[in-house]
């Protein structure tokens, strides 16, 4: 089974009202936002990376899921395997580092031990409140697609990371990504849906369009990319794709009207329409879809 036949099948088991159909990245619980996300070594993290980093972005990575129902912070919960010793200290030193940046504070949790040499699975539960909580299921026909920030910047700062020579700045956008919190707080009020940028601009673009019962059509041309990912990988239609399939940016997706306009720094990459599926332009020229649209497990 890949990740989509097994959200499928548990669908047909019984569901908390607040579970949106297991359509969404939260669920809303007495008047809180619930999230939760694991990262695993080998899959969303390398064995090399630095454990304040991993710390960094299994924090990140969960508020992004907040920041996009506009909720505030309550708190997060821990689950934790325990490793080394060095390890161990140089994760709580980018735990602690992380929480105070974004102004969170930890709950509670569980820790484990692993058998020798496992990789680590790391797990984080985030919660929110006050949150007008978009769905990614709101979209109307006639919305366009808006997205903040740039995007592929970390799939770029993957590659550095496995040797690949290239900015630092895109290193980091891999290791410590950064929630769009304050973003999310001033969309959620005014978007008709919204979600974050986690596996790839378009298969994130396609599950919003399943999710609302449209079609999406893509503008690769419009997607924004940094000057240094430029510099790094180029401006043409090839660096657009990679971008655009790349995932980890952990930016805001969103829908808003036609002609309404966002009140944080973004950029319009296409469309919402009556129909299904997802279709890709380049200056206008209709575009193959690529093989895969973004990560899935």
């Amino acid at each position: 089974m890949n990740e989509v036949d097994f959200i499928a099948a548990l669908r047909k088991l019984p569901l908390h009202p607040g579970a949106h159909d297991l359509r969404d990245d939260n669920a809303t619980i007495g008047g809180l936002t619930v999230t939760t996300d694991t990262i695993v070594e080998g899959v969303h993290f390398l064995p090399d990376d630095p454990p304040g980093d991993v710390a960094w972005k299994l924090i990140a990575v969960n508020l992004s899921d907040l920041a996009a129902k506009g909720a505030r912070i309550e708190g997060v919960l821990l689950n934790y395997p325990l490793s080394s010793d060095a390890w161990d200290r140089a994760f709580l030193d980018g735990l602690r580092a992380a929480l105070d940046t974004f102004g969170c504070a930890l709950i509670g949790g569980d820790t484990v031990s692993l058998p020798a040499n496992a990789p680590r699975v790391l797990t984080l539960t985030a919660i929110g409140r006050d949150a007008p909580a978009p769905l990614r299921s709101g979209a109307r026909a006639g919305d366009e697609l808006w997205v903040t920030g740039t995007i592929g910047d970390a799939g770029a700062g993957l590659r550095v990371a496995q040797g690949t020579p290239g900015p630092q700045a895109l290193l980091a956008r891999y290791r410590r990504p950064t929630p769009r919190l304050a973003e999310g707080f001033r969309l959620a009020p005014l978007v008709h849906a919204m979600m974050d940028v986690s596996d790839g601009l378009l298969i994130d673009a396609g599950r919003m369009a399943a999710a609302s019962g449209l079609a999406v059509t893509v503008e690769l041309a419009a997607i924004p990319l940094s000057a240094e990912y430029l510099a790094y990988a180029g401006a043409g239609l090839a660096a657009h794709l990679a971008a655009a399939t790349a995932g980890d940016d952990y930016e805001l997706l969103f829908a808003l009207p036609k002609g309404d306009e966002p009140p944080v720094g973004a950029l319009s990459v296409g469309r919402f329409a009556a129909g299904s599926g997802i279709a890709l332009t380049w200056q206008g020229a209709s575009v193959p879809l690529p093989a895969n649209l973004g990560f899935q497990h």
